[in-house]
Order: structure tokens, then C-alpha cells, then sequence
């Protein structure tokens, strides 16, 4: 089930407040916790709320505070793209949005506020935010002042855009001509042909209108009398500018009247008609020119039983005009009739007990390695475990324990001298604080001693002396590893300058196999972009038979689901089914009958093709009876050549992040770089690390 759902826009003024109210009211029917959070607002003043967020928060009385609502403005998201800083916007917005999953049973998310500026961005953001936050989409767009096939051109466009990246649970658009709701939904369901939801909603002129308050704020008005009125609705305005016995003919129910501050007849007249059986009532009064009636029209008005909002505003009668023209009425806090309104319109035209359930029983298959990465930080905080680094003289080494110090998420230990080390991080200014982590130099270290004596006891049977076993303690893959024997370490990562049998040697000797596991082996963490694969093995074993092969897949199985991954586990081979003959694709057979009979819960499909395995279209062609093509999750290559060349190729073609090689088997963890590795590479290794310390 997902907990959160996104509503995006498509342009602007398409009454996505409608949307997000009526979504809320339904929610708070169903679920008794109900978050609200806000990505991107629009750029405020020192000291302003974003008036959505103050809207929803105050009506529903949510318990938020108002600064975990909300990630970034506007311009603040177009700075940090415009530095090239795209992936630190998506990371804090998970970091807020996930706070909130944590506390609340449901999260509603309200994409940004379309502008007619970086319209093409702002979507792509949208796509990008709501992909990243797996959550299924709610678009909405208007209807207003178009044509029929305008709108359905929009909407369909907007449709197969968003569909490419996320689900897409439901399409509403708004403000549409009451006589074309009925054509308006035959013809978006005919042209959106997905089993998406579709819903029509008629313009209502009441949301449509904006209030004598609205008008004030646009304008900078200063209000003269009827404060407690300026939620007026001003249905349509007209100007005063006739004589009052003309003017008088003019007047329609709820307008608003726009009249220079000196025309006391104008004035007057309109609030007398206002209070007279015989005209309809007026919204309020404008008086431009920034003129305010002399005192004897003041003291006048003041005396009259009641008084729409007199507002008096700077600027001449036909600028003014033309301003109000062009203002939108927006949905505020105060204006409850507005509020209610719009929930009794989404009630009205949605299907409300048909979207709960399809929220409700929703699973998002999209996991990005923002969400992956996000997820394996928030593990490795929970219970911060202490890894060893070997390789403490190596620029990337150091570079990585400063960003995983200044994330807290592990403690740290770099084997080295602690002179030359401090003498680098201050060469290279690397903004490392030595206070925070442990900096041991084997030889002199209060253990050296024991950890000869235990690895000389360990291996002596091999014709191990107690000098060897000192001459071997001297070495950091070997004093690493005996670190975590001992229980002074939790795990190790090593690998950027040693081989991987070095790496591996040491661990193979004395930390050996957990129980029932015969071989080491190992898998990549392949973070495409919209699902995360796990690769196996592609780094240890040349040339697995069988049984080994079957033993492979168990492994890489179950890491897959330590790592949150629900494995799908795909024997990979030159055919698939029981097409292919031969030596090599019997071996995969083979492997996979022994998995079905060891692990008969498990969800597993060999021999299979890399593309039946992977393609929905291309899975259902070639074995349509298998719950594991297309969808696999785990893929098991029959050799190391195989495996090593094609996370390769798909890393250099896709752009995928590769996470490993990350061992498996041990019974403590340890694991290898490769030499060619990045700080990113060193930092994810030593993450996914302290998770497998927390699993043993």
C-alpha cells in the first residue's frame, strides 16, 4: 500500500486547491493520521506563510510544523539547478517528505504551482519529485475558456508524459463548461485508454470569484470600513464613473463598484442601493486615485446600518481596472465558504469511495537510487555500527570517512600512522575532524599482541609460527580483519589499493562461512532509474557448477531482501524455458531445480534470457506463465565473465550506479573495492557494510 499520494498541475489556475481540500476531507474519513507536505512553495516575504500550507494546516487543524511542510522556494530550487545541484533539491525533499511518512498513517503532496515561466521544467520537477517519492499521481488540469479538443490534447499529453516515469491513479480536470461534462469524460476516456481514472468538473463561479480580500491584497489597498465583510464574492465590477441616477442601472448582485475616492455621489449611492430592497447587493467598493472621501462623507458612511468593504487603492481608475481584471480568486484560511465549497464540489463530481480504494490497495514497483540510498542511510543511523578502513593513506579513502563522519552514520577506524595521515588530510584539505574518528597503527597498537597470539592459535595447524603470525598481524587487511574476529570492529571495507584476494584472504582464513553457507560470493547493487537489480556473482566465482550456482542465488536472494528488495530471482542463460539444449544452459537447469527444492517459497525462474527476464512485453511472449519474467529483481548470471562484462555494459550505457561488489556469505561482513573506485563507491560500500553488521 502506498502512504502518500502526489497532486500535480499541468498550468496554471487549474483549482488544484479543489483537489488537494476534497483529498484531504476523503482521507481524513478514512485514516486518522494525515501528513501534508508541500515540496516547493512560491517565494514569500520575511515572515509569510505559504498560503496553501496555512490553508490546509489551519481547516483540518493538522499537528505539523509549519517548517517540516515545506522543502525549498521556488527560487531557491532554480539556484541550486542552476549550480548544478539538482540531486541535493531531490535528496532533502525525501529526507522531509520520509520524516513526515514516519509520523503520519497518509501524506498528501502537493506539487508546485504551475508559472507560465520554466513552464517545461516545473513538470519535469513534478515527475521527478513524485517518481522519487514512489507515489502514484493525481494530475489536474482546467477547462476554462478552451475547446474541447484543446483540453483533451492537454490532457493526454500531460497523461503519457507522467505515465513514462510514475503511476498515474487518477486524472481531474477542473472548471470545465457545465453543458460539456458529459462529452468533455467520453472523449478523455477514449483518447486515455490506461484504466485511469477519469473526472470532469464544472466551473462553479463561486471558486471562480475572487473576494473583496483578494482584490485589497492585489492591489495594496488600505481598507476604510467592512473589515469583517471583505470575504465578499465580486461576481463581476464595473466602473462609476456617470452620473449616480446612470450609474445606478449598472449595478449587478455581488458586484464589485470601482469609482474614484473623491465621487461622494458614487459612494453613497451604491451603499444605499446596497441596503435597498429595490437593487441588488454590491461585493464592496474600490476608490482609486489613492483619494479618500473628505470627513463629513466619512463621518456619513459611518453611520450607515451596514457597510460593504471600502477599500481605498493608489493608481487611476482604468489601471485599476485592468488589474482586477486580471486577478485569480485563490482559496485562503478565513474564507471557509470558499473551503467548503470546494469539499462539497469534489464530493459531488469524484468517485471518492473508488479513489480511497485505489489508493489503498496501490503498490508502487519504482524504486530510484535516490530512494535506495536514502533508505540505506536511514538503516545504517539506526544503529550505527564501527567499520574498519585498511587503507588510510588513500585520498578517497579519507575523503569518504569525512562524508560518512559528518553524516554520524558509522564510527570509524583508518589503520595507518596517524602522523602521515593527519599530515594528508591537511595537504589535501579534507575536511575531516581527526577527534572524531580512530586512527590505529597495527604495530603499535595495545592489541597487536593478542591478535598475533589468536591468529597464531588459529593457524598454527597450518604450520603458522608465532613470528609468522606477528609478521602477518603487521599487514592492515590482515589487523582489519582480525579487528572484527574479535569484536572490535563490526566490518571492513577494503579493496581501493589491495587486490581482492588480499582483501578476501585474510577473511577466508579465520572469519570463514556463516553456518550451512559453502561459498563466498558476491552481488552489485545495479541502480537503474526506476528500480534497483541486484547483479550476482560478478566479482568471486569464475566458473560456479551447479551447485555452487544454486547456493549463488540463495545468497544473492536473500541479500536482496536485507536490503528491502522483494527478490525475484531470474537463472540467467541463452534461452529460456526448456528450449535450449547444451552443457552450459543444463547447468542453469540444474541450478534452478535446486533452489525450487531447497527453497520452495522462493520466487525463481531458469533458465531465463536477460531480456525475457527483465521486459514485461518480452517475459509474457516467451514464458507468459511465470510469475518472475519480466519483473525479476535478482539476476543470477552462469559464469563470471558473463556476469563482470554485463553490469559493466549496462553501468556504461544506462548510466546506472553500481554498488558493490558487496560479498556475501561471511559471517562477519567484509568487502572488496575495486581499485578504479570513487568516493561515492567507498561511501555506499561502507553503508550497505554497517547494514549487514546490523543483520548478522
Amino acid at each position: 500500500m502506498s502512504k502518500g499520494i502526489y497532486v500535480a498541475t499541468i498550468e496554471p489556475n487549474s483549482g488544484k486547491s479543489v483537489v488537494v481540500l476534497g483529498l484531504m476531507r476523503m482521507l481524513l474519513g478514512k485514516t486518522a493520521k494525515v501528513g501534508y507536505f508541500r515540496p516547493i512553495i512560491e517565494d514569500l516575504e520575511t515572515g509569510d506563510m505559504d498560503n496553501h500550507i496555512n490553508t490546509v494546516m489551519s481547516h483540518f487543524e493538522l499537528d505539523i510544523n509549519y517548517k517540516k511542510t515545506f522543502a525549498y522556494t521556488r527560487s531557491q530550487v532554480l539556484d541550486l539547478y542552476n549550480q548544478g545541484k539538482s540531486g541535493e533539491v531531490i535528496d532533502e525533499i525525501i529526507k522531509k517528505y520520509k520524516n513526515l511518512e514516519d509520523r503520519f498513517d497518509f501524506v498528501l503532496v502537493e506539487g508546485t504551482d504551475f508559472s507560465h515561466e520554466n513552464s517545461s521544467l516545473e513538470l519535469d520537477i513534478n515527475i521527478l519529485i513524485s517518481k522519487n517519492l514512489g507515489l502514484p499521481v493525481i494530475i489536474v488540469s482546467q477547462g476554462d475558456k478552451k475547446v474541447l479538443k484543446e483540453i483533451v490534447d492537454s490532457v493526454q499529453l500531460a497523461h503519457d508524459t507522467f505515465k513514462q516515469e510514475v503511476d498515474v491513479l487518477s486524472i481531474i480536470t477542473n472548471k470545465a463548461n457545465p453543458d460539456d461534462l458529459s462529452t468533455l469524460k467520453t472523449q478523455l476516456k477514449t483518447r486515455i485508454n490506461s484504466g485511469t481514472d477519469i473526472t470532469v468538473i464544472p466551473k462553479i463561479p463561486n471558486l471562480s470569484s475572487p473576494t473583496v480580500k483578494e482584490i485589497s491584497k492585489a492591489l495594496g489597498g488600505v481598507v476604510l470600513f467592512g473589515q469583517d465583510m471583505l470575504n465578499n464574492l465580486t461576481e463581476n465590477f464595473s466602473v462609476g464613473a456617470m452620473h449616480l441616477r446612470n450609474y445606478l442601472m449598472h449595478l449587478k448582485e455581488n458586484a464589485l463598484v470601482i469609482t474614484p475616492g473623491d465621487r461622494a455621489d458614487i459612494i453613497l449611492g451604491a451603499l444605499q442601493a446596497n441596503i435597498s430592497n429595490n437593487y441588488p447587493k454590491i461585493a464592496g467598493i474600490i476608490l482609486t486615485g489613492g483619494l479618500i472621501p473628505e470627513e463629513p462623507i466619512l463621518k456619513l458612511i459611518q453611520g450607515l446600518p451596514s457597510i460593504v468593504p471600502l477599500v481605498s487603492v493608489k493608481g487611476g481608475t482604468y489601471h485599476v481596472t485592468n488589474s482586477i481584471g486580471n486577478i485569480k480568486s485563490r482559496i485562503y484560511a478565513e474564507n471557509t465558504e470558499k473551503i467548503a465549497t470546494s469539499i462539497a464540489t469534489f464530493e459531488k463530481h469524484v468517485d471518492t469511495d473508488k479513489l480511497a480504494d485505489n489508493l489503498i490497495t496501490f503498490n508502487s514497483e519504482v524504486f530510484t537510487p535516490r530512494m535506495f540510498q536514502y533508505n540505506l542511510l536511514q538503516r545504517a543511523l539506526n544503529n550505527k555500527k564501527h567499520i574498519v578502513l585498511p587503507e588510510g593513506y588513500d585520498e578517497r579513502v579519507l575523503r569518504a570517512a569525512a562524508r560518512l563522519i559528518s553524516a554520524h552514520v558509522v564510527e570509524l577506524t583508518l589503520l595507518g600512522e596517524e602522523d602521515k595521515i593527519k599530515e594528508l588530510i591537511a595537504k589535501l584539505d579534507i575536511p575531516l575532524n581527526i577527534d572524531e574518528i580512530n586512527i590505529i597503527s597495527p604495530t603499535k597498537s595495545p592489541h597487536f599482541e593478542d591478535y598475533a597470539n589468536t591468529f597464531y592459535e588459529l593457524r598454527k595447524h597450518k604450520n603458522v609460527t608465532l613470528q609468522m603470525a606477528k609478521d602477518t598481524m603487521s599487514d592492515v587487511s590482515y589487523f582489519g580483519t582480525m579487528m572484527i574476529y574479535k569484536g572490535h570492529a563490526d566490518g571492513m571495507v577494503s579493496g581501493a589499493v589491495h587486490t581482492t584476494q588480499h582483501t578476501l584472504r585474510p577473511a577466508l582464513q579465520f572469519i570463514k562461512t556463516k553456518p550451512g553457507v559453502n561459498l563466498v560470493s558476491s552481488i552489485f547493487f545495479m541502480c537503474l532509474e526506476d528500480r534497483i537489480s541486484v547483479f550476482g556473482d560478478c566479482a568471486i566465482n569464475p566458473n560456479p557448477n551447479a551447485q555452487e550456482l544454486a547456493e549463488i542465488a540463495v545468497s544473492s536472494a536473500q541479500t536482496a531482501k536485507e536490503f528491502g528488495i522483494d527478490p525475484k530471482v531470474a537463472m540467467l542463460s541463452y534461452s529460456s524455458g526448456a528450449s535450449g539444449k547444451g552443457a552450459d544452459v543444463e547447468k542453469v537447469r540444474e541450478a534452478t531445480d535446486i533452489v525450487k527444492a531447497q527453497n520452495s517459497d522462493l520466487k525463481i525462474e531458469g533458465p531465463i534470457q536477460y531480456d525475457a527476464a527483465v521486459d514485461m512485453r518480452i517475459g509474457k511472449t516467451k514464458l507468459p506463465d511465470s510469475e518472475v519474467a519480466g519483473h525479476a529483481s535478482v539476476l543470477i548470471f552462469p559464469d563470471l565473465n558473463t556476469g563482470n562484462n554485463t553490469y559493466k555494459a549496462v553501468q556504461r550505457e544506462t548510466g546506472a550506479l553500481a554498488i558493490g561488489p558487496v560479498l556475501q556469505g561471511l559471517n562477519k561482513p567484509v568487502n572488496d573495492l575495486s581499485r578504479g573506485c570513487t568516493v561515492d563507491d567507498i561511501y555506499s560500500t561502507v553503508i550497505i557494510t554497517a547494514i549487514q553488521a546490523q543483520n548478522q
